[in-house]
This record gives C-alpha cells, sequence and structure tokens, in this order.
C-alpha cells in the first residue's frame, strides 16, 4: 500500500473516520494475536513493534554518490557539505570536532 506523504491533511470531518479506523486496527491486532494460538507469550502478543506496517514495503530512494563539495566525517560518517569541514586532516565535521 502506497502512502502519499506529501497529499494535504484532511480537516475535522476525518477525526471520526480515524477513530473509526484506529478501533478496526486494534480489532485486527487482537484478532490476530488470538489466531496465534499457544505459541505466542501474552508479553509477546502486547509488543508493539515500530516497523510492523512497513516490513513488507519496498522502499524506493534514490542515493546520490558523494559531490566534489562533500565529505564523509570520519567521526560520525555523515555526508556534509565542505563548509562544515572542520579539520581537514582528520576529516571531521564542525559538529564532532566540538
Amino acid at each position: 500500500m502506497a502512502r502519499d506523504f506529501d497529499a494535504p491533511r484532511g480537516g475535522d470531518g476525518d477525526d471520526d473516520l480515524q477513530e473509526q479506523s484506529l478501533e478496526a486496527l486494534k480489532a485486527q491486532r487482537v484478532g490476530a494475536a488470538a489466531d496465534l494460538g499457544d505459541d505466542v507469550d501474552a508479553l509477546e502478543a502486547d509488543l508493539d513493534l515500530p516497523d510492523a506496517e512497513v516490513r513488507d514495503e519496498e522502499l524506493a530512494l534514490r542515493v546520490l554518490p558523494r559531490q566534489a563539495d562533500e565529505f564523509t566525517c570520519t567521526s560520525c560518517f555523515l555526508v556534509h557539505h565542505r563548509s562544515q569541514l572542520a579539520d581537514v586532516r582528520r576529516t571531521v565535521c564542525s559538529d564532532c570536532a566540538a
């Protein structure tokens, strides 16, 4: 299921729909936990994994190679613009040098 994160959010009329959807999701979760049977511990059934919804979704991101005016910090391993280079010898960004 693809989500459009750039789409405008709904107004006040969507609150009832969202509450109904939330209740339906909670009912599905309880039903799914009941279908698992005795193999699932009660604590595991209550455990809410943050990435459970996106586990089966494929993410499509275009990754650009490091540009000529960028560097990779040897401390935090993030790619920064050359203007944030604090130590040329160690190639450390200004955030890590502080």
